[in-house]
């Protein structure tokens, strides 16, 4: 059994390694352990996206992703500069295509306000100037929201972890935790090890994580599927930033939208399906027990119940790229199916209450001396800075650093 560590961070996603590099910086004399199943880091949400360094334009005034996503993305971008990350504040548009959008659109406009974020109402001919080839009657600018390569700010984390003194394990995954005295022993599949303290930062696989420590989590993490396709090469110029449509306030998903790539291309989606297994990219991937203990869960079927229409149009886009096509077209006219051809997918851990209830803050818990970070779904790559620096503190306090 390896020397026990004072804290260990259970995840190797941009999370994770937020948190560790955070409680390296506020606590010195700890040097944090961070272990991850995976060959290497930042394999799962963080190496899945779309790379947007997002405004805080959505979120409810006051809550922790309307505050930490404004300041965390001001903090992001500085640490790209700092660090040589290739990025850049290319600025968005929100387009609404019709007047039935327009009051919602408005309540966009207010929320971002609220939340000091800057952007404008600009009329159709602004909005060609800004996006030529969109197309809609009324449209919220942004200039704040940019782009990144988030798997890039992990490596870069990852690196300042190690360079003060923390270690990164991957290949670990967890199979059981024990309490030991004033600590823990975890068992992994490389061996057993030692924690004084124990933060879980597991993303898809959270809420199984911190029932393996003891806590049982009323809510469940349920994975949602995006399938995303790629404006072909010769019709990228078709977008210049991100367009994005007026999302329905009532449903988590942003809805289809462009977003240009900081290496190049621009992607077109996502849609929104349900995932038979917590990391299926591909449709046809399938685990049983994810299966089973999604389709199960009562907060699950009580969503179905209520959204089923919606659901069943985000998987006829799933099956159909002539619905996908038209979904897109509403915000791009030109578009043609020939302008698409298959891009990536990713899967949100979205984790649902027994009501129903898409948990839509950032939810982070403590329970036996561990700290449980259970929602952290977008815009958390974004605010990862500050995520990490709210859970060291707290992790200060429950653990007496």
């Amino acid at each position: 059994m390896s020397a026990e560590s004072q804290v260990v961070v259970v995840g190797g996603g941009i999370v994770g390694l937020a948190t560790a590099l955070a409680c390296g910086e506020r606590f010195p004399s700890v040097r944090p352990l961070v272990i991850e199943k995976e060959s290497e880091i930042a394999q799962h949400q963080t190496g899945h996206n779309s790379g947007v360094i997002h405004s805080g334009l959505y979120y409810r005034p006051g809550s922790l992703k309307a505050r930490m996503t404004v300041a965390g993305a001001r903090r992001m971008v500085e640490f790209c500069q700092r660090h040589g990350i290739a990025h850049e504040v290319c600025g968005k548009v929100v387009v609404a295509v019709d007047a039935v959008e327009l009051p919602r659109l408005d309540e966009l406009h207010r929320r971002g306000q609220a939340n000091g974020v800057e952007a404008e109402l600009i009329g159709p001919e602004r909005l060609r100037e800004i996006e030529p080839h969109a197309a809609g009657v009324k449209a919220l600018h942004v200039p704040a929201t940019g782009i990144v390569d988030y798997g890039a700010v992990a490596r870069r984390y990852a690196e300042l972890i190690r360079e003060r003194g923390g270690e990164i394990r991957t290949g670990t995954r967890v199979v059981a935790i024990v309490r030991d005295g004033p600590g823990w022993v975890l068992e992994t599949t490389t061996g057993s090890l030692r924690a004084r303290n124990l933060v879980n930062c597991a993303g898809l696989h959270s809420d199984r994580v911190a029932r393996l420590a003891g806590f049982e989590p009323a809510l469940r993490i349920v994975p949602f599927r995006g399938e995303y396709y790629s404006l072909v090469r010769g019709r990228e110029s078709l977008v210049r930033a991100l367009i994005y449509p007026v999302p329905d306030p009532a449903f988590p998903f942003l809805g289809v939208h462009f977003t240009r790539m900081i290496h190049g291309g621009v992607e077109a989606g996502p849609n929104a399906v349900l995932s038979l297994k917590r990391e299926g990219y591909r449709k046809a991937d399938f685990d049983v027990r994810d299966a089973w203990e999604a389709v199960t869960f009562v907060g699950f079927l009580r969503l179905a119940a209520r959204y089923w229409r919606t659901g069943l149009g985000e998987m006829h886009r799933s099956f159909s790229k002539a619905a996908f096509v038209r979904a897109l077209q509403r915000l791009l006219p030109e578009l043609s199916a020939q302008d698409l051809e298959p891009g990536g997918a990713g899967v949100r851990a979205q984790a649902l209450e027994p009501s129903g209830a898409l948990v839509d803050d950032f939810s982070i818990h403590e329970s036996a001396g561990v700290v449980h970070v259970l929602n952290a779904p977008s815009p958390a790559a974004t605010a990862s800075l500050l995520i990490g620096e709210a859970i060291a503190e707290r992790a200060g306090r429950v653990f007496g650093l």
